[in-house]
């Protein structure tokens, strides 16, 4: 449940960038100018290729880095330079918690409940996750999807208003799987912002009220999921009979506006009209006593978005940077 009503964001990315490195060609600009704005409340899930720069911008939210130049604020502070005010109020789950492998799950819950203000019962974090059975092994001993799920344990034992979830699904089964997105709904639905990043298109398709892709250190696209896929087409496949032969995949209905492909008898139609198009073919194919095989129609989907924009970057080099801004004040180098 997004709540844009509330005149500050939960997080607030303005001009961000970050250098690696010195200036000119031995330097490496992993985030370039971006721009980014989560509201309170809302699950916003960050996407990009390998390289994009999702990491890099992740750990300059998180205060764990300063920007090279640019603005970030999350709950109107400084998340580098305020961080001791914001930390209680936050929670981060990073790709790997590195937890002591010679600690039992409620020891290493202690623990962290030790260093976090007004820590929930590591009990209950643990039985959010379901790890309460797994209380007494230890860590070393878990399987790799449960230790994901202690990471999201330990992010969540500050009853945190904003929650950092990095890959939180790598390396969970199914059922966990469904079981994490469950339980993130619920935080969401308790007023929780959520900033994820996840490789699991379906995750992001699933969970996020809004979303962007990043490419070179930039957000391409941005918005809801229907937003980012507008403008993609749609597809029909089918298969035409053995006795329908080249001449009748060329005898095809008119498709206005719509890209027909054929391998063999195999016909592909990519098309901004889903629905109009599909009666037209079901309606040939009745007409002339044909069986289209193997029909499959459906809309654009994320996946369809997202390869695409991979596609057109594998074709374009990566953009010059912009040179650094003098640093706000309030932000660090």
């Amino acid at each position: 449940m997004t709540n844009t009503s509330h005149p500050e964001p939960a997080v607030q990315a303005l001009g961000l960038q970050r250098r690696y490195g010195p200036a000119g060609d031995k330097g490496f600009d992993a985030v370039r100018g971006l721009d980014l704005t989560v509201h309170r409340g809302e699950l916003f899930a960050l996407l990009g290729t390998n390289g994009a720069g999702k990491t890099s911008t992740m750990e300059l939210i998180e205060g764990l880095a300063a920007p090279t130049a640019g603005r970030v604020r999350v709950l109107g502070h400084d998340p580098y330079r305020e961080r001791a005010a914001l930390r209680p109020r936050i929670g981060i789950m990073l790709q790997e918690g590195g937890f002591p492998g010679e600690l039992t799950v409620a020891e290493t819950g202690r623990s962290w409940a030790g260093l976090t203000s007004g820590a929930r019962p590591v009990d209950e974090a643990l039985e959010l996750v379901g790890l309460h059975q797994r209380r007494g092994v230890r860590v070393k001993q878990l399987s790799g999807g449960e230790r994901r799920r202690l990471d999201l344990a330990m992010a969540l034992l500050g009853r945190p208003e904003v929650l950092f979830l990095d890959e939180p699904s790598t390396g969970l089964d199914p059922e966990a799987r469904a079981a994490v997105w469950q339980l993130v709904r619920e935080l969401r639905e308790q007023g929780t912002t959520v900033l994820l990043t996840t490789h699991y298109l379906e995750e992001a398709q699933e969970l996020a009220d809004r979303l962007a892709i990043m490419h070179h250190g930039r957000v391409i696209t941005g918005g809801t999921v229907a937003e980012v896929i507008a403008g993609r087409p749609a597809r029909i496949s089918f298969e035409l009979p053995e006795r329908a032969g080249r001449h009748e995949t060329l005898d095809l209905p008119p498709l206005d506006g719509a890209q027909v492909t054929a391998e063999g008898r195999r016909i592909t139609v990519k098309t901004p009209a889903l629905q109009a198009d599909l009666t037209t073919l079901l309606g040939w194919a009745a007409h002339h006593g044909i069986a289209l095989a193997a029909l499959d129609a459906r809309s654009a989907s994320l996946e369809e978005a997202f390869l695409a924009i991979a596609a057109e970057g594998r074709t374009t080099a990566a953009p010059p940077a912009p040179t650094p801004a003098p640093t706000p004040i309030g932000s660090a180098r």
